[in-house]
């Protein structure tokens, strides 16, 4: 807003304030009108809208003690003054700023304008947009930049879940910055690393708007057997040579729930995945599967009768060479 606008708008009389009202009163008198005509309360009442910017550009005016001076002194001047280029008349460009500076007409200081406001108030530190501090008719961060109440500091709080309660979701209690316990519902699915935001439960607004929020970062524990693989579980499944060459049914650990029996195919070579549909995590996004992925487990230690019988074996099986696509697929690529 230009300096001009400080002769023509009341910033008391559109608070409904005296011209001495205290600090406090201000406040008190301006958190009840920015309640009572902010958008969010009237939604499509343009009337109110601009009633709250109104309100909101007197607000921040008189609550800054610089700005506040300044106002007062233009405003001593006469409500009817105008800024004018040029000329010896009264209400011109010496009159008003000799008033300013303690100058009165004719004094040392001269100021010429081809009817720029902004070569003059590029003076005071600023393109078109006031007197002094240079703060005044900048978006305060409010409503639609009118300004209006802060919005109070977020509170950061973490925690850490077992990995079972972050796949299921449940109602956790915390304990807050004043020692105060506090509830925090975690969802099914959520993930390590994750922020959940308890909206209005920070700290109070300094000058009446909304409070702050509680922002919440997760970290999950890992857990011994499964993972995650965004609503996916992972699990790796050990079977013997046996097993899988000759097919099997075996039984897969599913998380909090009872066991699952699977097939095994003859034949299954290591890193086959077995799917088992809706096992894995359930959210308001989907529900996942359970990946189980099958691992050939060699034994370590044989008898001599299981020995001689591998070895009788090794005499039978084809006589195939499992690495033939491999080494030709490496010397191709020489």
């Amino acid at each position: 807003m230009a300096s001009q606008d400080w002769f023509d708008k009341d910033f008391y009389k559109t608070l409904g304030v005296s011209k001495d009202v205290t600090d406090a009163d201000l406040k008190k008198t301006y958190r009840k009108l920015a309640r009572k005509y902010h958008p969010d309360s009237n939604p499509g009442d343009a009337a109110a809208e601009a009633k709250f910017k109104e309100i909101s550009e007197a607000y921040s005016v008189l609550s800054d003690k610089e700005q506040r001076a300044e106002y007062d002194q233009i405003r001593a001047m006469g409500s009817g003054a105008r800024f004018t280029a040029g000329g010896q008349g009264a209400g011109g460009f010496d009159d008003v700023f000799g008033g300013m500076f303690g100058q009165g007409r004719g004094g040392g200081t001269r100021f010429q304008t081809n009817g720029n406001f902004e070569d003059i108030f590029s003076m005071f530190g600023q393109q078109g947009g006031g007197f002094g501090s240079g703060r005044f008719g900048d978006s305060t961060g409010g409503y639609r930049g009118f300004g209006g109440p802060q919005k109070g500091q977020d509170v950061t709080a973490h925690t850490t879940l077992d990995f079972i309660t972050a796949v299921k979701g449940e109602t956790i209690t915390l304990s807050g910055e004043n020692g105060k316990p506090f509830k925090v519902k975690i969802p099914a699915g959520v993930s390590n690393g994750q922020k959940i935001r308890l909206r209005g439960r920070g700290h109070p607004s300094p000058d009446g708007g909304e409070s702050g929020d509680i922002v919440v970062t997760i970290t999950v524990r890992p857990h011994p057997v499964f993972t995650r693989d965004g609503l996916n579980l992972r699990v790796t499944v050990p079977v013997t040579f046996t097993e899988a060459t000759l097919g099997a049914t075996i039984e897969v650990p599913t998380l909090g729930g009872d066991p699952v029996r699977l097939r095994v195919a003859p034949g299954t070579p290591s890193g086959r995945v077995l799917r088992v549909k809706g096992r894995g995590v359930e959210s308001k996004k989907g529900t996942g599967d359970l990946l189980a992925e099958v691992q050939v487990a060699v034994p370590s230690h044989l008898d001599d009768a299981a020995r001689e019988a591998l070895e009788r074996f090794h005499d039978l099986e084809p006589k195939e060479n499992p690495r033939a696509e491999l080494m030709a697929k490496a010397g191709a690529g020489r």
